[in-house]
């Protein structure tokens, strides 16, 4: 029995999202995922038995993309019945919109209409990548919580630290994180995951770019008196990968588990529709956004 009906709305350069989040919920075609342009979702996607690993009791039912190509394509493989030209069309038809586009400067226009009317929307990573703008999509906001944004990386078991790893190191002095690809974008990735492992009340004092390090980066200076260097590296091959050092030892976590990242983040949604309830609140959002906006003043 469907009980939550979702629609997908856009795709951008280089993002696989729309294929990766509708077949986590919907599941895929699996001739049909090897002309996915994106090999990583076919070889995680290819690890997990369907239904028993995705999604149940939800379903991607419509999807409009800028390009009705790309729309079908999508479609076919990940078993979406209706394509629309008209996207304003999808807003009568479901209980919540998935914006796969992480082209963020796009965010404040799509999310607009469907903000506007009453529907819960999760906006791919980031949100913005400054308040201005931040603030400027929040306004279209009907309610507390409808908007739900993040990295999925907030969510991944791989980047959190398990509480017999805390005891192991100690108290925590540093951690060091390092992403590929490009600040403004992908430093969420990395961002996300080193919040939830500072203490919760934690905020900081003093940001700054280190001038030994030849990628984009940022230094921040913590209450808990931690030091965190968010480091991005061009190489696109390159793992996520946070190293903590504590008063013991130091203790590496590597990003693997894609798969679990994105689904317990598409989960936290739904949730939140069902519950109506708040799953991505507005100031732990604000709290990453003006990092991201902080790091691209100090790189520029």
């Amino acid at each position: 029995m469907i009980s939550t009906r979702l629609g997908l709305i856009g795709g951008s350069k280089g993002n696989g999202h729309p294929y990766s989040w509708s077949a986590i919920i919907n599941g895929y075609d699996k001739k049909k995922i090897k002309n996915c342009e994106y090999p990583t979702i076919k070889k995680y996607l290819n690890k997990k038995k369907f239904p028993k690993d995705f999604i149940k009791n939800t379903k991607v039912t419509h999807i409009w993309t800028q390009n009705i190509n790309l729309s079908k394509k999508i479609a076919s493989t990940t078993y979406i019945p209706n394509i629309v030209k008209d996207k304003n069309k999808i807003i009568k038809k479901v209980d919540g919109i998935l914006l796969a586009r992480d082209d963020y400067k796009n965010h404040y226009k799509f999310s607009k209409p469907f903000l506007k009317a009453g529907l819960p929307v999760y906006i791919d990573k980031p949100i913005s990548t400054n308040r201005k703008d931040f603030e400027k999509i929040y306004k279209n906001q009907k309610y507390s919580g409808q908007i739900f944004t993040c990295s999925a990386t907030r969510f991944s078991k791989d980047l959190t630290l398990k509480f017999s790893d805390k005891r192991k190191i100690g108290k925590i002095k540093k951690i060091i994180a390092y992403c590929p690809k490009d600040w403004d974008k992908y430093s969420i990735h990395i961002i996300e995951p080193v919040i939830k492992i500072l203490p919760k009340s934690d905020r900081p004092l003093k940001f700054e770019k280190l001038r030994n390090y030849k990628f984009e980066n940022l230094y921040i200076k913590w209450k808990s008196d931690i030091e965190t260097i968010f480091i991005m590296k061009k190489n696109n091959k390159s793992k996520i990968m946070i190293e903590v050092f504590g008063s013991k030892r130091k203790k590496k976590l590597y990003f693997n588990d894609t798969f679990y990242a994105f689904k317990s983040a598409l989960q936290k949604f739904i949730c939140g529709i069902k519950r109506k309830s708040i799953k991505s609140p507005k100031n732990y959002n604000l709290k990453i956004v003006k990092i991201i906006e902080k790091g691209i003043n100090l790189n520029a």
